[in-house]
């Protein structure tokens, strides 16, 4: 009898930008400088330490289970640098050292490595970590409780939360151009809205990222936000605010566009970025959560195989 193997493969189409896949997570590494530059700024040495160990701790993680498993390192790739800044990023400046740590090897060994490694994620690490960290130790991942005793040069605030409690009168004195330039309190390197743009920007030009997921995340959040607010404007903010509040334009460029999640033709890529920003809107306004970028990351993630599989009948005169 002949003996077959079958291969399981994703399906076509196939997109290569010619890189190789360390260069692509070293130039998403850089594409992060501005952001994380105008956090360590904002936020000072508490940042600093935050990152710092986040980053080492990833690589550690890495490290230590090719390790044990007896596989070679993989760390010279860079994505487990990438996973731990990403990850880095989203936390709180005074995050206590042992919730950094948990939170790493929850990306790195739970969320990259038992899933098969690079390429074979369905959820992208960083989030999934923060998702877990979240529903176990809320008040150490609540923005406002650890940033509390922290002093700026502006009003410390975070708008999604005042939003939320008060409405879009208690935000109406906010200034677009203060979110812009990140005063406002929130993840270490996802306030300053003109940082993440430049990073994003840099990706899309480089070939890195595709311009249909971020373009239409962005826009399926903004359309949803103007629908709410056109239905009770003191009730709900409009989409300008929304677009550069909390965690959005980070989610546009460096989450919902993980190369292993998200999908790989045009129209899938369409629907998939549009629907992370409804559902993103939805939470917010509807859920419990403030933010709700990263469960409307996770959902995405796992709705990624069904969508992309959404393809236009071919046209042509059958033979």
């Amino acid at each position: 009898m002949i003996s077959q193997k079958k291969f399981v493969v994703s399906h076509a189409p196939f997109w290569h930008n010619g890189s190789g896949v360390p260069e692509r997570h070293f130039n998403a590494i850089i594409a992060t400088a501005p952001a994380v530059l105008m956090g360590l700024g904002y936020f000072g040495i508490s940042a600093v330490a935050a990152l710092c160990l986040s980053v080492a701790t990833a690589i550690g993680w890495e490290w230590l289970f090719c390790l044990i498993s007896k596989r070679e390192s993989t760390v010279a790739d860079g994505q487990a640098i990438l996973i731990g800044l990403i990850f880095g990023m989203l936390l709180p400046a005074t995050a206590p050292w042992w919730l950094v740590v948990t939170g790493t090897f929850l990306a790195i060994v739970v969320g990259k490595q038992l899933f098969g490694g690079i390429g074979a994620t369905p959820f992208h690490p960083a989030v999934l970590s923060v998702a877990i960290l979240t529903a176990s130790w809320k008040m150490y991942m609540d923005i406002d409780a650890q940033l509390v005793n922290l002093n700026f040069d502006f009003t410390p605030y975070h708008p999604l939360v005042a939003a939320k409690a008060f409405g879009s009168q208690a935000i109406s004195d906010i200034s677009i151009c203060d979110l812009m330039i990140g005063k406002q309190i929130g993840g270490i390197g996802t306030t300053c809205g003109l940082a993440l743009i430049l990073g994003g920007v840099y990706l899309i030009l480089r070939g890195y990222v595709r311009w249909q997921i971020p373009v239409s995340f962005i826009a399926g959040l903004c359309i949803t936000a103007a629908l709410f607010h056109l239905a009770n404007p003191e009730k709900y903010a409009g989409p300008i605010f929304h677009l550069f509040a909390g965690y959005t334009l980070f989610a546009a460029f460096f989450l919902i566009t993980d190369d292993s999640s998200s999908p790989v033709n045009h129209i899938p890529m369409l629907i998939y970025g549009a629907l992370g920003g409804v559902i993103t809107m939805l939470i917010r306004n509807v859920g419990t959560d403030a933010d709700g970028i990263i469960f409307a990351v996770l959902l995405i993630n796992i709705c990624n195989p069904l969508i992309d599989k959404i393809r236009p009948k071919a046209v042509g005169k059958v033979a």
